[in-house]
């Protein structure tokens, strides 16, 4: 889906709360891949891996100058002789640790297997984002959920192409840190150097 069809889609839902709820959840995963610098990864089930999901976050990632969107695709099937960007598996979400996201998405609730990778990565440290069902174990591991259930309005699909567009086009967080402390300082200097006030 590309940009003019995203922004036919945003018209047809105004006034719905998909808008609201997509725009928040891509403004949580841009902001914990931003603010920690990276490392976002990115998984599905075996059935369903987000491959999609995956090449709109480059591009988002790309477009928006925001390289710490660009997530590595998580595999339950990859094998060595893959392409480097498809041969990742599930012994990365064993790896995972502070400072990283882990974005999980799944349609149906996940075997349990999964469940159990997404709850050591989050103790060892990783932010993790639920987009799917809403139900069962995965939601309650989440730190931000976007619950897409059977029978909603839209599907699971069409809620991805929402949530990368949005991610690509939110604005960055306030900086932190230095900036700020720069720019008090800018003031400051701006202040005492300035010539002082006429007087009448």
């Amino acid at each position: 889906m590309d940009a003019v069809r995203v922004a036919l889609l945003r018209e047809v839902l105004a006034g719905t709360e998909w808008l609201g709820a997509t725009r928040r959840f891509a403004g949580a995963l841009r902001g914990s891949v931003v603010s920690h610098g990276g490392g976002l990864l990115l998984v599905g089930t075996p059935e369903y891996e987000p491959w999609h999901l995956a090449a709109h976050l480059v591009d988002e990632a790309a477009w928006s100058g925001t390289p710490e969107l660009a997530p590595t695709l998580v595999r339950h099937g990859a094998r060595p002789s893959d392409p480097a960007h498809l041969a990742v598996g599930l012994g990365r979400l064993e790896a995972a640790r502070r400072g990283e996201t882990l974005l999980v998405v799944a349609p149906a609730t996940p075997a349990a297997p999964l469940a159990e990778r997404v709850s050591d990565a989050r103790r060892a440290g990783a932010t993790v984002l639920s987009l799917g069902p809403g139900q069962g174990e995965l939601p309650s591991l989440a730190h931000e959920v976007l619950a897409v259930p059977d029978g909603s309005e839209l599907d699971l699909d069409t809620v991805q192409h929402l949530v990368s567009a949005a991610a690509g086009e939110n604005a960055l967080p306030t900086p932190r840190g230095r900036r700020r402390f720069r720019d008090r300082v800018a003031r400051l200097a701006e202040h005492l150097t300035a010539p002082p006030p006429a007087r009448w």
